[in-house]
């Protein structure tokens, strides 16, 4: 299955955002990548700024080109904000859902889990990241897996609290999502208007 294997740290830094988590490279270096990074950057057209947080979505998603065309085509049928719609489709991916239940440190973790069948939704192995969950859908550690140690390590500073549409039970190790997200709940630093308007050309 396609996805981005690149450096992390030079993506981070372009956008001056940790967007695949903590950076050690963006505290040292908060400049763009490159010879020119340091200097006076020329300033962007207001395609390249709305192409600038188009892709910075994808990576924070880890979701390729057609993925996210996708996605967009289907938050544009829908009625209510397109760009929060399509922040909520993205939200509801299943290896977002992993990661925002603590149950991985990141994003690409939280893929990794599902995709090797350490997660069930609604008691059933599911090993597509992008499965779309709905409110209501329980997002569990299968039971052999629980003693994973990245799942066990990761589980210990557990953070779904800071999530209020997802509901954790430590006990079983297991969350459940009670609502769709509302835009304030989502704390990417994504201009999603940005994204609207350039697919709207």
């Amino acid at each position: 299955m396609a996805r981005y294997r690149g450096p992390k740290s030079k993506i981070a830094r372009k956008f001056n955002d940790p967007i695949f988590g903590p950076s050690k490279a963006l505290q040292k270096k908060p400049y763009s990548p490159g010879q020119h990074g340091r200097g006076r950057r020329r300033k962007q057209s207001e395609y390249a700024i709305q192409l600038s947080e188009k892709q910075k979505a994808k990576y924070t998603y880890g979701v390729l080109e057609r993925q996210f065309a996708n996605l967009f085509h289907k938050a544009s049928r829908k009625n209510g904000i397109t760009g929060e719609i399509l922040l909520q489709l993205l939200e509801s991916r299943l290896d977002n859902v992993v990661f925002r239940l603590g149950i991985s440190p990141t994003r690409r973790g939280a893929r990794q889990l599902v995709l090797h069948k350490h997660i069930l939704v609604n008691g059933e192995v599911v090993n597509i990241p992008s499965y779309s969950l709905r409110v209501g859908d329980v997002v569990s550690v299968r039971e052999k897996s629980k003693s994973l140690e990245v799942i066990v390590n990761s589980l210990s500073g557990n953070l779904v609290k800071k999530y209020p549409w997802l509901e954790w039970d430590e006990a079983s190790m297991s969350g459940k999502m009670i609502q769709i997200p509302e835009r304030e709940q989502i704390p990417e630093n994504i201009q999603e208007h940005l994204i609207v308007e350039l697919y709207s050309k």
